[in-house]
């Protein structure tokens, strides 16, 4: 009777060790759209996504129609001029447009979603770690455009219905109102991205501008930070320390059962288990 008790708990084990693994649960950070204006409501795929939002094809949270939108000079998506002190030059409107079809296309951004309190989104990115090159290159590209502001989610004129400068404001070049390319990322959108020193392809930072035919590097960068969150309130704590307590995540219901179990089978008391 005791090798059968044996057998029946070496049997339970297994079970309770391969459940999780057979029935992976949904993580929500990871795969996930923003609940925003004009993002859907889960990411899938699209037939076709206009020009810089095209990477994203296989997997977006946002419409053709969007991709198209985020195009234009002066978009339906939220009434923006972007030639609000002249004419904004083509090499740095590009930053513009690749940073819209992030925001409106990409479903890796779910460890970076915040509450907003705006009445056109219920969600907005904060933090969002930007590769040290997608952020130089923007500024080194808009440098010499000019501005009058250097937040660009508020305080517009919108008398006219599109975004003008306030009374009072001077438009002054970029390098001026960004002195950094870390000012630029990190100011102009309230803080949505933040500035790293890791660099493309480190699986550390979000790129704004990649390469569809080897893959979108963004699906690493948001697993990594998804452990980062889920392993440690500030984020702060390597991910192998996530690895960790995942593994004692998945043993706890075995911890818990075996002492019971073995001592029907006569097995080990529960002192054997007093340094976990």
């Amino acid at each position: 009777p005791g090798l059968a008790v044996g057998m029946g708990v070496g049997q339970v084990l297994l079970v309770l060790l391969a459940a999780p693994m057979v029935m992976p649960m949904k993580d929500p950070l990871l795969n996930t759209c923003m609940d925003a204006k004009h993002h859907k409501t889960k990411p899938g795929p699209e037939g076709m996504l206009h020009d810089q939002c095209s990477p994203w094809k296989d997997n977006a949270c946002c419409t053709a129609n969007t991709s198209s939108e985020a195009h234009k000079d002066q978009s339906n998506l939220y009434n923006f001029n972007w030639n609000h002190c002249g004419l904004m030059p083509p090499k740095c409107k590009r930053h513009f447009i690749q940073d819209t079809c992030l925001y409106e296309c990409s479903p890796n951004l779910g460890p970076w979603i915040d509450q907003a309190d705006s009445s056109w989104r219920r969600e907005r990115i904060l933090h969002v770690p930007l590769c040290k090159e997608d952020c130089e290159e923007w500024w080194e590209d808009c440098k010499d455009y000019v501005t009058c502001k250097e937040n660009w989610h508020k305080g517009w004129n919108w008398a006219t219905g599109t975004n003008r400068c306030p009374w009072g404001s001077m438009c002054r070049p970029f390098s001026q109102v960004f002195p950094h390319p870390k000012d630029l990322c990190e100011k102009i959108w309230s803080n949505s991205y933040k500035y790293t020193t890791e660099h493309r392809g480190s699986g550390r930072c979000i790129q704004m501008w990649f390469d569809p035919a080897q893959g979108n590097p963004n699906v690493v960068v948001a697993k990594y930070y998804a452990w980062k969150k889920r392993t440690s309130p500030a984020g702060v704590e390597d991910v192998t320390s996530g690895t960790d307590q995942a593994a004692r995540a998945l043993l706890w219901p075995v911890l818990v059962l075996l002492p019971v179990l073995l001592e029907g089978a006569g097995g080990c008391g529960s002192h054997g288990w007093g340094s976990l």
